[in-house]
């Protein structure tokens, strides 16, 4: 698959036990995403259209209102 440079360092991170977590404007929509690493490091490379195309190609996914984890589609994409 095509995964950019960004895209893959986020999975990457997420891979290794990392979460992403989005706030939301007043209105619902997503207005400002976290990638933190399992170190408690945020991530500068995860922003709001690199996480908007992982989601739309269903690498990561949210259970429960829990944060953003990665998938077994997430894992294979790395």
């Amino acid at each position: 698959m095509n995964i950019s440079k960004h895209e893959q360092r986020t999975l990457h991170a997420l891979a290794q036990g990392g979460i992403i977590r989005l706030f939301k404007d007043q209105r619902g929509k997503p207005a400002h995403v976290e990638c933190i690493t399992r170190e408690g490091w945020v991530l500068s490379d995860c922003s709001l259209p690199v996480f908007l195309k992982l989601r739309r190609r269903r690498f990561v996914i949210s259970r429960d209102g829990a944060p953003y984890r990665i998938t077994r589609t997430g894992l294979k994409a790395v």
